[in-house]
């Protein structure tokens, strides 16, 4: 999976869960711009466990302040995941 193809994905969901247009969601928003609250930072959160089949940290989470951030994260979730499953 490319790195292009996650963060296409991560910004659907944000899009989705948010209802805002993909065009108005970039890597380089912040939660402010976008109007993401605590409530929608978790619905976003669980839209994307459910996205990448992955489990989120919530304490990870907190820390997380922009969309590229949450990119970077998802993508080290997802090489973590790929790495301790076992290759068929």
């Amino acid at each position: 999976m490319t790195d292009h193809t996650i963060q296409d994905r991560v910004l659907k969901v944000i899009a989705t869960t948010k209802r805002i247009p993909i065009e108005n969601v970039h890597p380089d928003s912040s939660f402010e711009s976008l109007e993401i609250d605590s409530l929608d930072r978790l619905n976003i959160l669980f839209g994307l466990e459910s996205e990448f089949d992955i489990e989120i940290n919530d304490e990870d989470a907190k820390h997380i302040q922009n969309i590229h951030e949450m990119i970077e994260g998802i993508t080290q979730l997802l090489q973590a995941k790929a790495s301790s499953s076992p290759s068929e």
